[in-house]
């Protein structure tokens, strides 16, 4: 985000995305009765902008630590101490502080470090102290967790989803999700790293527009920046660089580890630069490395080692096989797949044999979105593939979309008004169900017309328990299997088993299927708290389901709320601001935020973005 100005280009900040648990946990922790919070994590997470967020609009102190000041005493606090000051006067003077934000802290010089200290021993002066990990930390610093004078949030990557909303947010549309997926992969939670990758790819002119989509996608080299160089630095300047640039132009396959100079590998492995499978196979320790030595490589080198897509091919089918044994042994956990993300980067033909079985596991795993770009780098190869052509329409189906895709671009075949839209959309209906009848049943439930929809599934597929309708899968369904105990729980209406089978499903990596369990486990319950906790666990899996819109989680009805608190709670999942909903209903934005506040202790839901998968909206009941 940029603002024009006298032919300069000043930055902005981008949007604060995501964190939301994590936000306000350091809200309440620096209210009123509490004592504070310590905020550690790597360099780069985000964790000045999230406290900057958490206190934004309150009275609050701000002091930092700086590495030229690390010896001056007090240096940190110099702007709201006298000049010459001891500690215990220190102290006294800032008792009168409500509330102070110390970032850095690991940079504090030792006086300011022992001040910090003091002010948590004493307890009038609410803390919020940042520091990074990794780095060394002042002791007087590191006791305020260690001696459990405060507690300590340790900052985790910020995870997938919602590096998606912030990537999208700082580039102004939506990034498709095998980009995504990259950026997750080369900046490993780097926030700083991933703003300045996407400012250069956009710069740089890499984006490009996915037919049928208004997505954006990134294929092609990794822009060396500055701050790639300086991320990078150690193995740009390592004594046993050669062995890394094998490595590197070894990618996406690995080396035996009997070709390459052991004494070197193993310094680079004390260095943690290169990891060593139980196989004795060798790779970069880090996925931004291997770009980086191939950018910086010579051209006649980089010819000279580059692997060429064909050199890939076994190991693709390898590859597919392995994602495909795991479907049938019903376990879609997390898998390594590094050759097909590889081809997608560089910008290469997917086959469409691999795209599909790549697009299945992911649907399988409640990746909805990223199911549905496999099958388009499939069709884009082999316009028309069946299989990624039923993988596309499921993806799009159980995201609550209702429009078939145009088989040979991916482009949206429509339900638009105009008068040869119902005609088309039946002709190309007819012709999907041809192809694949469960990708047709779920195009009916997207509609609303489940009647259809089971038609459509017929017995004995496990379609038929997630659509609801259990009795049509008895006996058809293997006993000892997680599926069958989901359909023996939901035909008995027995909450506890719903949620025993949710538990089981989301262990083998069923995301998505987990998610409509407990959200089914919600209307079996007796007890309104165990119904409330599997509607917790419903939208907190289903968030990470990519859009995904199925009838079971439709059903996250309102449940006990007041006839107002439904009102609010509706608009509010409709995108509507606080102080819009209380324009519109003609209320104080101060009872709009009361309402929601009860209305999420009532609904197990932790803010306004869990809202979605709990309230029917208009357009959904369209649809």
């Amino acid at each position: 985000m940029t603002f024009e100005r006298d032919a300069k280009t000043l930055e902005l900040p981008w949007p604060f995305t995501g964190r939301e648990d994590e936000l306000e946990l350091i809200r309440r922790s620096s209210s009123a009765g509490h004592h504070g919070i310590v905020v550690t994590g790597p360099a780069g997470s985000g964790k000045t902008r999230l406290v900057t967020e958490a206190v934004r609009g309150t009275d609050c102190a701000r002091v930092a630590g700086t590495p030229e000041t690390r010896h001056i005493p007090f240096a940190a606090f110099a702007h709201l101490l006298p000049e010459t000051v001891s500690l215990h006067r220190a102290v006294q003077l800032l008792s009168t502080v409500r509330l102070l934000l110390v970032d850095d802290a690991h940079l504090l010089d030792d006086a300011s470090a022992a001040l910090v200290h003091q002010l948590a021993v004493h307890g009038r002066t609410r803390l919020l102290v940042v520091t990074t990990d990794g780095t060394a930390v002042p002791s007087a610093v590191s006791r305020l967790w260690t001696g459990e004078l405060l507690p300590r949030l340790v900052l985790e990557p910020l995870p997938q989803e919602e590096t998606a909303q912030l990537a999208a947010a700082g580039v102004g549309g939506g990034l498709e999700p095998l980009t995504v997926n990259r950026l997750h992969r080369l900046c490993r939670g780097d926030l700083r790293l991933l703003r300045d990758l996407l400012g250069a790819v956009r710069e740089g002119g890499l984006f490009t527009r996915l037919p049928g989509t208004d997505d954006w996608a990134w294929r092609g080299p990794v822009p060396v920046t500055a701050t790639v160089r300086e991320q990078t630095a150690q193995v740009l300047e390592c004594a046993d660089r050669g062995t890394l640039e094998l490595l590197a132009f070894a990618e996406p396959l690995p080396l035996p580890m009997d070709g390459l100079d052991l004494p070197a590998l193993e310094r680079l492995e004390a260095d943690e630069l290169v990891r060593v499978d139980d196989d004795g196979a060798v790779r970069l320790a880090h996925p931004l490395h291997g770009p980086v030595l191939r950018a910086a490589a010579g051209r006649l080198r980089a010819r000279r080692l580059a692997r060429r897509p064909e050199q890939c091919t076994a190991a693709l089918t390898a590859e597919a096989a392995a994602l495909a044994a795991r479907i049938e042994r019903a376990d879609v956990r997390a898998a390594d797949a590094p050759v097909g993300e590889w081809l997608v980067a560089e910008g290469q033909p997917v086959p469409a044999r691999y795209a599909a079985v790549r697009a299945r596991f992911a649907r399988l795993r409640g990746e909805l979105r990223e199911a549905a770009a496999w099958a388009r780098e499939g069709l884009r190869e082999t316009a028309g593939d069946p299989a990624c052509r039923t993988e596309l329409a499921l993806a799009a189906a159980q995201s609550g979309e209702t429009a078939v895709f145009d088989a040979g671009t991916g482009a949206d075949s429509g339900t638009g008004a105009d008068s040869g839209a119902a005609p088309r959309r039946a002709e190309l209906d007819a012709d999907l169900a041809a192809t694949d009848a469960r990708a047709a049943a779920w195009l009916a439930a997207a509609r609303g017309d489940l009647d259809a929809a089971l038609a459509a599934v017929g017995d004995g597929g496990y379609d038929a328990v997630r659509l609801g309708a259990p009795g049509r899968t008895t006996g058809r369904l293997p006993g000892d299997e997680v599926f069958a105990q989901h359909a023996d729980a939901l035909a008995r209406h027995d909450g506890p088993a719903l949620d025993r089978a949710a538990e089981r499903l989301e262990e083998r990596g069923f995301l998505l299927f987990a998610a409509e369990a407990h959200a089914q486990a919600v209307r079996a319950h007796r007890d309104p708290r165990a119904a409330r906790t599997s509607r917790t666990r419903a939208v907190a899996l289903a968030r990470r389901c990519q859009g995904a819109r199925t009838p079971a989680l439709s059903g996250l009805v309102l449940g006990e709320l007041t006839a107002r608190q439904r009102q609010i709670v509706t608009l509010a999942a409709a995108g509507l601001s606080n102080r819009q909903i209380a324009e519109k209903l003609t209320l104080s934005i101060r009872t709009v935020g009361n309402h929601l506040y009860s209305a999420y202790a009532r609904l197990g839901a932790n803010d306004r973005g869990a809202l979605p998968w709990l309230v029917e909206l208009p357009d959904a009941q369209s649809a």
